[in-house]
């Protein structure tokens, strides 16, 4: 009974040892079951893309490693294709997850151990656009779940470039002279940036995935959920973590490696469960959600990219619920903003009015959610949120993450015409003119705003 009870003050999210020992019995029912599936992969070869041939262990599908009821093994065709999983040696010396962190992040991201990351986050990665190009700091984003990770991550990335390199006199110009080296420099250092403050400055745990596939299986996981062949590298140096992420880049921006949920893993893991815990709310229970066939980032990730904190809502402080809970907002200025507009699919009808601490950022680059798709707005000059004369007219770029966007767009914002002015210029092209999202989202910070896109297009 005492092991019991100290198990479960052990256990920040509150796991109950029972539980986890009922579902253990219940996988092993299904380990009999889906038996005769495994062993007909299991006693083939599979062949590598250059002809080489890797064993059924190598790819996941090796002894211990279940397929869900209606996960049975199919013809390949009958998946998306998904690159092959980019994985290093064990001999790194990580510290092997254990199934009880291996259940616990699980429970973190869906709440349950049954759920797994579809194809769209599969292929998913931080890869940017061609160096000395008009986007060489621009990270390339496809539509799907992951997109609001590489979305919030995009406007640390543009913060590292612009405000917190050596050099000074950052300008746009220097975002499109970029050599590849110059990336991927900045990518370790954003990935590890973001780590690092998500471990409260303590620690950062980088998490990769090693060939060797553990002997015992707690989890109900296909190939492509691969928690429990996780190495976990912990940091006590922000530097250190930037070094160990850029010698082993390949592993976060390289074709099927992954990436963008090795990000996610890490994040929660840097971040501890019991962090976690004093972070989420009522309303808020783990981090990820199904809809309409996708899963989605609840809005708790991007706050966690953008604070170091998972806060599950927008406002500023804490606010009382409907039912008089407590609810949990942001605690701390962001050094890259939050703005929204529009329905958020993630988060169904909740919409709450965003608060000054994402609002009005340290730098003047903000994550913009329209509608649940993500795009990034920024301005060159650092001044403009804290010298209240730089807010009159401004310029801001804005980044849609579209494949379709080939440069950045420019808009001039005038916070002074008067109102009037303003709907008579805005209405030039007739009566009825549909306002862009990115405008609308504007006016959430600059009330009542002009904007300018200087010959480009609106982008709805």
């Amino acid at each position: 009974m005492d092991t019991e009870i100290s198990v479960q003050e052990q256990s920040p999210l509150g796991l109950d040892l029972n539980e986890i020992t009922r579902e253990i019995l219940l996988l092993d029912r299904w380990r009999g079951i889906f038996r005769y599936y495994r062993l007909r992969s299991n006693s083939t070869d599979s062949q590598n893309r250059d002809g080489s041939h890797v064993s059924a262990e190598e790819t996941g599908d090796g002894p211990g490693m279940l397929r869900p009821k209606g996960q049975e093994q199919v013809p390949s065709h009958s998946f998306c294709p998904v690159p092959k999983l980019s994985t290093v040696s064990s001999k790194l010396n990580g510290l092997p997850i254990s199934p009880a962190v291996a259940t616990m992040l699980q429970r973190s991201l869906f709440g349950n151990t049954v759920h797994t990351l579809g194809s769209d986050w599969r292929k998913a990665h931080f890869k940017f656009h061609r160096p000395f190009s008009d986007l060489a700091f621009a990270l390339q984003v496809e539509k799907g779940g992951a997109q609001s990770v590489q979305m919030a991550v995009q406007g640390s990335i543009i913060k590292h470039l612009l405000f917190s390199r050596e050099e000074k006199h950052r300008s746009l110009h220097s975002l499109c002279n970029l050599s590849q080296r110059e990336q991927e420099q900045a990518l370790a250092a954003t990935l590890a940036g973001i780590l690092w403050t998500a471990g409260a400055a303590q620690k950062a745990i980088v998490c990769f995935v090693t060939r060797d596939i553990p002997s015992t299986s707690i989890l109900d996981c296909s190939r492509d959920n691969f928690i429990e062949r996780l190495q976990l590298f912990e940091f006590s140096e922000r530097e250190a973590a930037e070094k160990f992420i850029y010698d082993h880049l390949q592993c976060f921006q390289g074709e099927g490696s992954h990436g963008v949920i090795l990000f996610l893993y890490s994040l929660v893991l840097s971040r501890t469960f019991e962090r976690l815990q004093k972070d989420l709310d009522i309303s808020t229970t783990h981090l990820l959600q199904s809809r309409a066939g996708s899963i989605l980032c609840r809005q708790a990730v991007t706050n966690m990219i953008l604070t170091g904190r998972a806060s599950p809502n927008v406002f500023n402080g804490y606010e009382k619920g409907r039912s008089g809970e407590t609810l949990h907002g942001v605690l701390a200025r962001s050094d890259v903003g939050y703005l929204q507009w529009g329905k958020d699919t993630s988060e169904g009808d909740r919409l709450s009015q965003v608060g000054s601490m994402l609002k009005t950022p340290t730098f003047p680059i903000w994550l913009c959610n329209l509608s649940g798709n993500y795009s990034i707005l920024f301005c060159t000059n650092r001044q403009l949120l804290s010298d209240w004369k730089m807010e009159r007219v401004f310029d801001l770029h804005f980044y849609s993450g579209q494949p379709s966007q080939k440069k950045l767009m420019h808009l001039t914002i005038d916070t002074h015409s008067h109102h009037w002015e303003g709907e008579r210029r805005e209405d030039k092209h007739g009566s009825g003119r549909r306002f862009s999202p990115v405008e609308m989202a504007i006016r959430t910070k600059w009330k009542e705003a002009t904007v300018n896109w200087n010959g480009a297009s609106p982008f709805f």
